[in-house]
């Protein structure tokens, strides 16, 4: 039995180590708990629950489990629906979106062909959905080019609680501030310093989705010397509290 136009499965994914992962269709993931972090046209993005990703047929993306995570995937023949603009896109899931993902779970591989009814269902998603990876969000990083910026980006993340300042990587790194600084901004488009707010606010949401731990807790343990200063560089990435992120994983 050939499989349908469109269908939608339930799964449990590691942990992990980093992986190749590619599909012949147009594969829908949105993620109900645990986090994951995937790769693709040197972006690394993470996806933390509630949100989902886009991923393009017949490309390969790398992907990196570090926990289990459980989500709600949703397959599209490329024939089906128009390509997506980008190989992968992680977005905010809309209160349609969502409605629209759950619905079109009554469907799965095994339904094929599919009524007219599940056939529009799954077309509607795939425009409201398509439309939403548009404005992806704010929490992935450039991928580095070069061994240099790649250990400081890793020097960077291990640093995250201790008092860690650009002299102290670019001495580990051998080469001078100023040059460093240039190579940085050349790669990933950004400083070094907002290299390290965002991995830390990425870390911080990957933590909140995880555990209960108080935001407190998890402020001081990306580094932060105040709740009011992650709090502040929280909401410029995300677009909201930490308190109101977390109650997104729950809804």
């Amino acid at each position: 039995m050939s499989k349908p136009l469109a269908y939608s499965v339930a799964q449990n994914f590691g942990p992990a180590p980093r992986q190749t992962f590619e599909v012949d269709r147009h594969y829908l993931l949105y993620a109900a708990t645990g986090t994951m972090r995937l790769e693709a046209e040197n972006i690394s993005w993470s996806l933390p629950p509630a949100r989902a990703a886009l991923i393009a047929a017949n490309n390969p993306i790398e992907v990196t489990l570090p926990v289990q995570i459980t989500c709600r995937s949703v397959l599209f023949l490329p024939e089906f629906v128009a390509p997506p603009e980008k190989v992968l896109s992680v977005f905010d899931v809309s209160p349609l979106a969502r409605e629209l993902i759950m619905e079109c779970g009554q469907w799965g591989a095994e339904d094929d062909p599919l009524p007219d009814y599940a056939s529009g269902l799954f077309k509607t998603l795939a425009s409201v959905t398509w439309k939403l990876a548009q404005s992806p969000t704010e929490l992935h990083m450039p991928m580095a080019r070069s061994d240099v910026v790649r250990r400081v980006l890793d020097l960077t993340e291990a640093g995250l609680v201790e008092r860690l300042t650009f002299e102290d990587v670019a001495k580990e790194v051998a080469v001078a501030p100023r040059s460093l600084a240039r190579r940085i901004s050349a790669e990933l488009g950004m400083s070094w310093r907002q290299v390290l707010q965002r991995i830390r606010v990425i870390r911080a949401v990957e933590a909140l989705s995880l555990s209960d731990q108080p935001i407190t807790d998890i402020a001081f343990s990306q580094g932060y010397q105040s709740l009011s200063a992650f709090n502040s560089a929280f909401r410029e990435l995300t677009g909201k509290s930490p308190s109101a992120y977390r109650a997104s994983f729950k809804s």
